[in-house]
């Protein structure tokens, strides 16, 4: 079977409203064609499937029905099991991602009569309904495929013979690749406004302690743009990759309990713990971040220029000045080089590299140290950098000690999809399933038959 990408319910209005609609005007008797074990399958399903893949401009003509009932069959038996192995999604984890959606669907359609009329539902309740049930199942297998690859890992000696065990002529090659380096200058904000900042925050506090809806106080104060639109929520547990302030601070409170104002790299926050579950962590924040003058900027350039011209002169290496100087923490130490947040390694690959970093040092030659650049990062605000680029790769045949990070993720996902096919293969044996004559025969991956 091919892997079909699982687009969100949101990527259905990724394409005009007009087209959508035609395309689902053709009435079909609806009936089920599967279940597995407490979940149906209708028929439905898979042209609402169809549906989704065109939205996001997948060329659906050599897809069949049955390659698309095998994947809800899959996406079924995901959430089966995650019920039985008492996965939990909260009935407010649901409402709010479906509020989130159902305003994006708005805001790409126009209204929300026509969102429920596309689902051909009576009303906003009956729509919910419907809406609440996809979405929870989605978390369901989505969580339940997580569990299943968390747990596997992989040794040095099966990364050896993974790549042993690839023929000559199907060796990977990897793009040509950059190592890049860079020092960055922030403008200092003043005491003065960082206090403003402190005291707005106990305001809040005060107000919230008194009575008012922290949801509400996120929604108007809060400069988090990820959280403003569910009241500052998140939910997390210790490997949540957040700020180790932040998360110092959310596993010390108790339920109910605010915590103090508080400084991260992106400003002071404010947090109010909802529930703890075991090892996880439902709270709402707020963020503000103290703003500086345009004196405390042009002072960030200055500084920058003089540490560019020090290393341009041989005062100071590039590595000797980001340990120095630089104001990022996370690439000081390392003498400013940057890790790629794809894989983790100082190396990025020419033609998968985020445009902007690749418009700042594609015309850079080795060592040589760029202009000053003024950039800009949510959370953060403005700041200076100055670039380099320390080492360049061309492009190669898989290499196994130059590029064993890559050969490790490739051997890991190998491992992965085997183990997740085990596993279906296992959890298919001891469920109860039930095929439609019209589906009985497809050709299935998994053996959904039984035969």
């Amino acid at each position: 079977m091919k892997f079909i990408n699982r687009g969100s319910i949101l990527a259905l209005f990724l394409v005009s409203a007009t087209t959508i609609f035609a395309q689902a005007t053709k009435e079909k008797v609806d009936g089920v064609v599967g279940v597995v074990g407490d979940y149906v399958i209708l028929d439905s399903d898979i042209d609402l499937e169809y549906i989704q893949l065109k939205a996001q401009g997948v060329d659906t003509k050599d897809i069949t029905r049955c390659e698309l009932f095998g994947k809800q069959l899959e996406d079924k038996l995901y959430a089966h099991q995650a019920i039985q192995d008492s996965i939990i999604v909260t009935d407010d984890e649901v409402n709010s991602y479906m509020d989130q959606q159902i305003d994006a669907m708005v805001e790409q359609v126009g209204s929300l009569d026509k969102v429920i009329a596309f689902y051909r539902k009576k009303n906003i309740d009956e729509f919910r309904t419907y809406f609440f049930d996809i979405i929870k199942n989605n978390k369901l297998t989505s969580q339940m495929q997580k569990k299943i690859v968390d747990e596997v890992e992989i040794t040095p000696e099966e990364v050896r013979n993974f790549f042993k065990g690839i023929p000559e002529e199907e060796m990977p090659t990897f793009g040509a690749e950059v190592e890049v380096a860079q020092i960055v200058v922030k403008p200092v904000v003043s005491e003065e406004e960082k206090q403003k900042v402190i005291d707005k925050l106990l305001q809040i506090r005060k107000e919230v302690l008194e009575g008012s809806s922290f949801f509400s106080k996120a929604v108007l104060f809060s400069e988090d743009e990820a959280s403003i639109g569910n009241g500052g929520f998140y939910k997390m547990n210790r490997k949540t990759p957040f700020v180790k302030e932040f998360k110092d601070v959310a596993f010390s409170l108790d339920e109910g309990e605010i915590s103090e104002p508080f400084e991260t790299i992106y400003g002071y926050h404010i947090i109010m713990v909802e529930k703890i579950k075991g090892q996880e962590v439902e709270l709402r924040h707020i963020l503000i971040a103290p703003k500086y003058t345009n004196e405390a900027l042009k002072e960030a350039k200055e500084k920058i220029e003089l540490i560019r011209s020090k290393i341009i002169s041989n005062e100071i290496s590039f590595s000797e000045a980001a340990k120095a100087s630089s104001d990022e923490k996370e690439t000081r130490n390392n003498g400013g080089v940057l890790l790629n947040p794809r894989t983790l390694e100082p190396r990025f690959e020419l033609t998968k590299m985020d445009p902007v970093l690749y418009g700042q040092i594609s015309s850079l030659k080795d060592n040589e140290i760029s202009q000053p650049i003024l950039s800009e990062e949510k959370g953060i605000g403005k700041f200076y950098k100055i670039i380099t680029v320390n080492n360049r790769m061309e492009e190669h045949k898989a290499d196994f000690a130059q590029d064993y990070l890559k050969i490790k993720e490739l051997a890991l996902r190998d491992k992965q999809i085997k183990t997740i096919g085990k596993w279906a293969e296992e959890k298919i044996e001891e469920t109860y399933i039930k095929i439609s004559q019209d589906y009985k025969t497809c050709e299935f991956t998994n053996n959904w038959l039984k035969k």
